[in-house]
């Protein structure tokens, strides 16, 4: 008896070590994913789009979008709030944008990292924009884009929650004065999804959807950067 118990304790010792050592040499948030592009950037940008696939999708898709602009992407596929607020220092502050445009939240409705309700995702994006305000950045807040179901989460019912998400971070911009930039109404139909031809999974738009959101997300940069006198900064790299 003393023998199998001793066998057991040895076996979830040895369990929880080995978890221990995947968790640290997990890049959880993927602050790895843009640091060598980071790294090469000698001229700040004049804005920096934080995402999730949508944003990641953006740049696959309308790279010279970023490029003539003078914008970079940090998008990351599966991304909640959570990770983005974990990188934001890496992938915004320290690039020294004047303009931070925010688009996040749908996978915290999904469940990505777990459930999460809408007030602490609000939390997060909130934090996002303190944090940028405080380096000299002015944030930029996007609706959410349509969406009534995930192809990876049949079970969850989102559409609704899109709507009381997207009514808090419109409340939030107006209440502190922020550009809000409302993808949602021109591409959402009549049950919350994106509308039909725009999406092959009704949840990430097709190319085509991206020169709407441009259009719209440039007048938002434009009127921003306007009032800061559009100077860009330098940025030093040394370690």
């Amino acid at each position: 008896m003393r023998l199998i118990l001793s066998l057991a304790m040895s076996l979830l010792l040895c369990s929880s070590l080995f978890a221990q050592k995947k968790g640290e040499d997990k890049d959880w948030a993927l602050y790895s994913r843009y640091a060598g592009a980071n790294d090469t950037i000698t001229v700040a940008p004049k804005a920096v789009f934080m995402g999730n696939s949508i944003t990641e999708n953006w740049l696959k898709f309308h790279p010279d979008f970023f490029r003539n602009n003078g914008y970079a992407a940090r998008g990351i596929s599966g991304q909640t709030t959570y990770h983005m607020l974990a990188r934001f220092h890496s992938d915004v502050v320290a690039l020294k944008p004047q303009v931070v445009v925010i688009l996040s939240g749908i996978n915290d409705i999904a469940r990505n990292s777990g459930i999460i309700s809408l007030e602490n995702i609000m939390g997060n994006i909130i934090s996002m924009c303190d944090i940028a305000r405080a380096n000299g950045i002015v944030p930029i807040l996007c609706s959410i884009l349509p969406a009534d179901r995930f192809s990876w989460r049949p079970d969850l019912k989102p559409a609704p929650l899109v709507v009381e998400l997207n009514g808090m971070i419109k409340a939030y911009a107006q209440e502190t004065g922020l550009e809000y930039v409302d993808y949602y109404t021109s591409l959402a139909d009549e049950n919350g999804a994106l509308k039909e031809g725009l999406s092959k999974d009704r949840c990430h738009p097709y190319p085509d959807v991206y020169i709407q959101m441009e259009e719209k997300v440039v007048e938002a940069i434009e009127k921003v950067t306007s009032k800061k006198g559009g100077k860009k900064a330098k940025r030093n790299n040394k370690k």
